[in-house]
């Protein structure tokens, strides 16, 4: 699949670059961010998806958060995907901040009119990493997902549907149970509208594998404490 690239500027002694491409599972155009760190040059990398939250593009956490310098130290691969399709011309897309352009929630939609492109679950953990695998110096066996917010829930149901795919989840500020949310766009989810729902409530016996999980939250923040709390991680991803 061909990459257009859309910048590229040097840091931390790496390249942090974006570039654009057909998504075959979104069916429109999509941006993802990718920083090569200096041991790229030479060797493998691991890498780690990092899943935004709500509003965000590839470039709120690439132009924010400071995590090339990490990356470049510990010779990792930082890919940031945008967070949802963009100009797909679905009736209601853009009248809300919480639910449609800006706000895919990393889930496939299973109803129209959304099911055609709003696919982000299948595009994060699948697509995606089969088009930096094939484009990058990246070590397949190595790869580990984080998210914040609406990106963190994201990555709780991208790490536990699919066991041994990831080394590390790291959640800050997640969305664990969307049934208990008191966003509106997650309400939308559990409602209904895409008709899929995050891991709680769904416990099932996952098979043992090793997965090193950290989850940061707040009770501070202004979506309630409740939807936040890692005693409801627990509650569906025992330890034995």
């Amino acid at each position: 699949m061909a990459l257009t690239l859309v910048s590229s500027n040097k840091c931390a002694g790496g390249f942090q670059k974006v570039f654009e491409h057909e998504s075959t599972e979104l069916k429109c155009k999509m941006k993802f961010a990718v920083y090569l760190p200096p041991k790229a040059e030479t060797d493998k990398c691991p890498v780690m998806y990092w899943l935004s939250g709500l509003t965000c593009t590839e470039q709120n956490f690439i132009t924010k958060a400071g995590s090339q310098l990490g990356a470049a130290e510990h010779g990792i691969i930082v890919v940031a995907p945008d967070t949802s399709p963009r100009g797909c011309n679905i009736e209601g897309e853009d009248e809300s901040w919480d639910f449609g352009t800006g706000a895919g929630f990393y889930v496939n939609a299973t109803q129209d009119p959304w099911k055609t492109n709003y696919r982000m679950y299948a595009y994060v953990t699948e697509e995606l990493p089969k088009l930096i695998n094939a484009n990058f110096p990246t070590d397949p066996e190595k790869m580990s997902i984080s998210g914040h917010s609406m990106g963190g829930h994201g990555a709780l149901i991208c790490a536990l549907k699919n066991p041994g795919k990831y080394k590390v989840l790291l959640c800050l500020h997640s969305l664990p149970s969307v049934t208990r949310c008191s966003v509106p766009g997650d309400r939308k989810l559990s409602q209904g509208t895409w008709a899929l729902i995050g891991p709680h409530g769904r416990r099932t016996t996952l098979p043992c594998w090793q997965l090193r999980i950290l989850v940061l939250s707040s009770t501070s923040s202004s979506i309630k404490a409740e939807t936040t709390s890692s005693c409801q991680l627990a509650s569906f991803c025992p330890t034995t």
